[in-house]
């Protein structure tokens, strides 16, 4: 059998995101996914970009991650857009769509939003039928050569950490949360745990929602010395500290 744990939605929430490598270490699990959103919102993200990419398997690109190469208007963006700097603003740039893995017999399928676009957002209370739409195979993910669907979906961007069945097609969705910003109401970190057999032999397979405490006031204070401008320092110690989004 084999773990992997896949993560999201980091937000450059540096404490938030070494609570979570230090649980996944404390179960000694080697492999690690990203599913995005490494920046944006937060104090750190070089921190958090240099650790992600120091500890993860496999990086997936997240909306912000694409957009904070963009021209910022917003001070917060474009005060992100200068802390990153232009050689990890390129490796987010160029980071992967999807991620496809064999296991116990089942295809599961991994992106950050939706398999059109990292801007297409399906959130939990959408209609079954834009969930069901998150199996297909698109363009932006491709299709395996025997043209199988997958049969586990995994996502993040919507921060809210749920999974659901969909019996007659024998297909499962979950959503892993978000390390950095939870929008859930719990001010814990969200992470998954899927745990297998490598292949396509049908074998017992488990996938598990894991939360994780942390010192929400040292990211606060890592926040207030960072030099974040307003509002958005405030808007991420609100969020935080509520586990709600302050839009």
């Amino acid at each position: 059998m084999e773990k992997i744990a896949i993560i999201s939605d980091i937000h450059s929430n540096l404490t938030a995101l070494d609570a979570v490598l230090k649980d996944i270490a404390k179960r000694r699990i080697k492999r690690i996914v990203c599913l995005g959103d490494l920046v944006g919102k937060g104090p750190q993200p070089v921190a958090c970009i240099d650790r992600v990419r120091d500890k993860c398997e496999i990086v997936l690109q997240g909306n912000w991650d694409d957009g904070i190469g963009a021209e910022q208007n917003n001070p917060n963006d474009a005060w992100q857009q200068e802390q990153i700097g232009a050689e990890r603003i390129r490796y987010l740039a160029e980071l992967p769509f999807s991620y496809d893995l064999l296991m116990s017999g089942k295809l599961i399928r991994m992106f950050h939003a939706s398999p059109e676009s990292v801007y297409i957002r399906v959130k939990r209370k959408d209609p079954k039928e834009a969930k069901l739409g998150l199996f297909a195979n698109t363009p932006r993910t491709g299709t395996p050569e025997d043209g199988r669907t997958p049969d586990i979906v995994l996502y993040g961007d919507v921060h809210t950490p749920y999974m659901q069945t969909f019996k007659s097609r024998g297909l499962t969705l979950w959503n892993v949360g978000s390390v950095g910003v939870p929008y859930d109401g719990i001010p814990m970190p969200s992470y998954v745990i899927i745990e297998g057999t490598p292949g396509d032999l049908p074998a017992p397979i488990s996938v598990q929602h894991v939360r994780v405490p942390y010192d929400i006031e040292q990211a606060v204070l890592a926040a207030q010395q960072s030099g974040m401008p307003m509002p958005g320092q405030e808007r991420f110690i609100a969020e935080i500290r509520t586990a709600i989004s302050h839009k």
